[in-house]
């Protein structure tokens, strides 16, 4: 059913590919292209997992991230905030609306976070463990 109904999560998706090639073809960008293409394939199946800040983030990620908020992750968050509006109007929308909403902060932020499985994970050292 959650397969079925997060055709927002695809569309989504959709968007941060497109981000993503336009980042790659601009070879400097290519960390940020790298970063929205994670961040697609969280799009299409947030469930189970979560996103952890990387304790090894710097001052170049904050920099980094100041970039993308301004090229894309303001476009990106608005589209995440709109579709997790239309996905809670609906009851069965619900938890899709709050995978949405949970969204938004690495919509902002996608340098120095890593989407790890929520089943316990903590980041020890920069690699997820169980």
């Amino acid at each position: 059913m959650r397969t079925l109904l997060n055709l927002c999560g695809f569309w989504m998706a959709v968007g941060y590919v497109i981000a993503g090639v336009i980042c790659c073809i601009l070879i400097i960008t290519i960390p940020f292209g790298i970063a929205s293409f994670r961040i697609a394939n969280y799009a299409l199946w947030p469930f189970g997992r979560t996103v952890v800040k990387d304790p090894r983030a710097g001052a170049a990620s904050a920099i980094g991230n100041i970039i993308w908020f301004i090229f894309a992750g303001l476009w990106l968050a608005i589209g995440h905030i709109v579709s997790g509006v239309a996905l809670c109007i609906t009851i069965i929308g619900i938890p899709l609306g709050i995978a949405s909403f949970k969204m938004v902060p690495i919509s902002l932020q996608p340098l120095g976070a890593q989407i790890v499985p929520s089943d316990g994970a903590v980041l020890v050292g920069g690699a997820p463990r169980r």
